[in-house]
């Protein structure tokens, strides 16, 4: 079975994972990949539950096992995925194999301590994209930073940027993208993004296949990927002596903290972002809180610690 066996081989079980997988891949038509992690997933209920039958298998003994991963360091993200494995499971051996009941409903993962989101600081960002660019792919390169800097652009925002973007960037200073869910918001680009678009734009149809679309192409003409960009931003930050772990996220999330530290305006930064709930935008707070801690630290009297 894909993605390997860690159960008994002798398991009746997995006879009836088999045809779980087979379900996944020819009726629900989930790809490979899906399909193994799928019953992965599976595969580590039963190896916690050795020889128990399927249909043995009750709520408490579903919260024993979430309680057995928790204890061996997997997060509450990954074991709310293998909860979602497990119910897919029994909710299909109750339509197919007449179980009554699904044990793992009503079973909920422990939460994962939220972690802040790594920004640079405006020093550091201006470190990055101050660099000058060495030929035409770094220019392109240079574009894509400014712009996810300048306007907070998730990015896979970025790769489907189409070249009519640019036209109105350069003319009105703002740009629309298509996030989660297929929502389009207008965000403003900046002076610098503006114009290393336009220095960009120069080059382009000298790389850009005919009637390619795209604003952004990689050296065969065509779309550029996001892993190519992930890829393009971390050895650019390795020459500007930064080391290699700045990936394009870390652009949007400095874009909100910078932004927040500003104008202090979270409302403003939630709709720029994209984000449909204020909390989720609320994290970036944290960061601003943190930011002006070290600040008055720093600068207030009563705060230096004495030597």
């Amino acid at each position: 079975m894909a993605g390997g066996s860690r159960a008994r081989g002798d398991d009746p079980r997995l006879a009836v994972l088999a045809e779980f997988r087979r379900n996944l891949d020819h009726e629900r038509r989930l790809s490979p990949h899906t399909s193994s992690n799928y019953c992965r997933d599976i595969e580590c209920l039963f190896e916690l539950t050795p020889g128990l039958p399927l249909e043995r298998i009750q709520t408490h003994v579903v919260r024993r096992a979430i309680a057995q991963l928790h204890g061996r360091g997997l997060s509450g993200k990954t074991l709310a995925r293998m909860l979602s494995s497990w119910r897919g499971l029994f909710a299909w051996l109750a339509r197919h194999r007449g179980f009554a009941a699904n044990p793992c409903t009503g079973v909920r993962a422990p939460k994962s301590a939220k972690t802040l989101p790594k920004a640079l600081s405006p020093d550091a960002a201006s470190q990055l994209l101050d660099r000058v660019p060495e030929g035409a792919l770094e220019v392109r390169d240079k574009a894509m930073f400014e712009l996810c800097y300048s306007s907070g652009l998730r990015l896979a925002e970025l790769v489907s940027l189409d070249l009519d973007a640019a036209a109105l960037a350069a003319r009105e200073g703002e740009v629309t993208v298509t996030g989660k869910g297929s929502k389009t918001r207008t965000v403003p680009v900046g002076n610098k993004a503006a114009r290393a678009l336009v220095a960009w734009l120069e080059l382009r149809t000298g790389l850009a296949a005919h009637a390619e679309r795209a604003l952004f192409v990689s050296n065969r003409g065509t779309r550029i990927s996001a892993r190519m960009i992930q890829m393009r931003l971390a050895r650019w930050a390795f020459k500007c002596g930064m080391g290699s772990n700045v990936h394009p996220h870390m652009l949007r999330h400095s874009f909100a903290t910078h932004v927040l530290q500003s104008s202090g305006d979270l409302r403003a930064v939630q709709e720029m972002l994209g984000h449909s709930s204020i909390s989720t935008t609320q994290v970036y707070t944290h960061l601003d809180f943190q930011y002006l801690a070290k600040a008055y630290d720093a600068a207030h009297p009563r705060a230096k610690k004495k030597k």
